[in-house]
């Protein structure tokens, strides 16, 4: 069953023009509509891929399918989409939502960190895992996180965040690259030294069933897209196989020109006498796209 969407708060950052809406749950959600400016079918990738990610382990909002009436629409003027020289009113139906990282509660949440404390983040070695997730869900976007923590936390916890470019966007292809869906600084891999960094996340992945990645699948509704059943099934199909490639193509990424694991092989011992500085080229952009 949908959530039902009963309040519009506000628009938000991004590529899908997504709007903050507070839900009869309770909860708020970043809400993407089925006539996005990306794809309908961003709206598949967000929900499999999310709980996907989910799946393996890793920290993620809770996603679910919201329901938007056509009395919200039509009675919430902000319910826009900007397409170029035009605007359009965002499509009601079912869409797919993204609970809000840290809520509407005061807290603290940041879409980007200076270098100590992104190194610092609760679960940095997570970014290992969820680089395996976009390896094997073909990310064609670079990876994208919020941090957030309470009040008086000291330390900032990472949440996974835009999945949207997964299988490739809209196209449902796989076209790997050692550089896709990779994060933008090599500090979050500075921990890890072989495979055993990847775990449990990598061998959760290897290991979902194919009726586990059906389950996730048949949760989608059949509107977005379009209800192409042997597109769906061909997808399924392909991530099914692709379990198995997960190594692969992570160690297309260590022999990349990124250099992203120069503590790999080493002991933690080793590691840290040696220290580790990012290289020229590290992005310094403190803006980047969220949700």
């Amino acid at each position: 069953m949908a959530v039902l969407a009963v309040q519009h708060i506000r628009k938000m950052r991004g590529g899908a023009q997504g709007h903050l809406m507070l839900g009869a749950d309770g909860n708020a959600y970043v809400v993407k509509f089925q006539n996005n400016p990306q794809h309908l079918r961003v709206l598949v990738n967000e929900l499999m891929a999310t709980r996907l990610a989910a799946a393996a382990g890793l920290t993620v909002a809770p996603s679910d399918v919201i329901e938007v009436t056509e009395w919200l629409v039509e009675n919430t003027s902000e319910l826009v989409l900007d397409l170029g020289p035009r605007q359009e009113r965002c499509k009601a139906g079912l869409c797919f939502g993204s609970q809000l990282v840290g809520g509407l509660m005061p807290g603290h949440v940041a879409d980007y960190l200076p270098e100590e404390q992104l190194a610092a983040v609760k679960n940095v070695e997570e970014f290992a895992g969820i680089l395996a997730l976009d390896k094997w869900t073909c990310n064609a976007n670079g990876r994208q996180a919020v941090y957030a923590k309470k009040t008086r936390e000291k330390r900032y916890t990472a949440t996974f965040i835009d999945y949207g470019y997964c299988f490739n966007a809209g196209e449902w292809v796989f076209r790997d690259s050692p550089l896709r869906g990779v994060f933008q600084r090599n500090v979050v891999y500075r921990e890890v030294r072989g495979w055993e960094s990847f775990d449990p996340w990598l061998s959760r992945i290897e290991q979902l069933s194919e009726q586990a990645i059906w389950e996730i699948a048949e949760a989608v509704p059949p509107q977005w897209y379009h209800g192409d059943i042997t597109a769906m099934e061909a997808l399924v199909e392909q991530l099914v196989r692709r379990r198995s490639r997960v190594r692969e193509l992570i160690e297309g990424f260590r022999e990349s020109s990124r250099a992203p694991f120069p503590n790999w092989g080493k002991s933690a011992k080793i590691a840290v006498a040696a220290g580790f500085e990012d290289p020229a080229w590290a992005d310094q952009i403190k803006d980047g796209p969220v949700m």
